[in-house]
């Protein structure tokens, strides 16, 4: 899986604050990129079971109960080793459609999110991600 993120914020609040963004592996944030960047991309593994009528996802990078699993994306200050996170971009898997998650699954390509990181107010862009914000399709 691959999440490819565009149009990450320019602040100088931001950039001042040495602010990064990572995706969430467990508790630790990690691929954490300075908002210096203008685009970062993560390539995670996720696994998946057929579990009664549904794919059900798993694995490090996966949070959530069965039915309800997402991604996280991190915000947060650095300063030396310390992450000290201020919010979070969720990505649901329920909301990439069925038929594109099966193929996937099935070897027939990469699975591939695509996404702003700015919000409409010039901001990190936190809270649930859904569609048209973010895009899905097999590379």
């Amino acid at each position: 899986m691959r999440i490819e993120g565009r149009e990450i914020p320019q602040s100088p609040q931001l950039r001042l604050g040495d602010v990064h963004v990572g995706m969430q592996r467990g508790r630790e944030v990690v691929g954490r990129v300075p908002v210096t960047g203008t685009e970062a991309v993560w390539e995670l593994e996720v696994v998946a079971r057929e579990a009664g009528d549904l794919l059900d996802v798993g694995g490090p990078w996966v949070h959530g109960p069965p039915g309800a699993r997402f991604l996280y994306l991190s915000w947060g200050s650095v300063s030396g080793d310390d992450f000290a996170m201020f919010g979070r971009a969720k990505l649901l898997f329920g909301d990439i459609p069925g038929p594109l998650l099966r193929s996937a699954f099935a070897g027939q390509g990469v699975l591939t999110g695509r996404l702003g990181l700015t919000d409409e107010t010039g901001g990190p862009r936190c809270g649930r991600v859904r569609p048209p914000v973010i895009t899905w399709s097999l590379q």
